[in-house]
């Protein structure tokens, strides 16, 4: 009876290896044919605008500059630190080419955290 409780996990284990389907079982990596060698992606173009989010106190500041050639919709998120503060995220604002955006906002209190979102318009 030992014998058979030692040996039930192990064959329990190679059972389900076996029947485990063929795409789920690891494979040894050769080197592919050209035909099969994956190709490189399209770089998508540099898009978003660098911004720098300063806290003083209850106030939010931010700037946000944009090098790149496409317009990016930046806009501010705060999230106060006390629970019956309001959380406000701000109007979106477009910074253009070689543009320079000022966001600001504020909590009544102290500010949990505050961040910029980034979309394409």
């Amino acid at each position: 009876m030992r014998l058979s409780r030692s040996v039930a996990p192990v064959t329990v284990a190679v059972f389900v290896v076996l029947s485990l389907p063929y795409h789920a079982l690891p494979h040894a990596r050769g080197e592919a044919s050209p035909a099969q060698a994956p190709k490189p992606a399209a770089s998508p173009e540099p898009f978003g605008a660098e911004c720098r989010v300063t806290v003083r106190g209850s106030h939010v500041v931010a700037y946000c500059h944009n090098p790149y050639a496409e317009v990016d919709r930046v806009r501010l998120h705060i999230e106060c630190a006390r629970w019956w503060d309001l959380d406000t995220d701000g109007a979106p604002a477009d910074a253009g080419p070689a543009m320079t955006v000022r966001l600001t906002g504020r909590c009544w209190k102290e500010v949990g955290a505050a961040w910029v979102s980034h979309r394409r318009p």
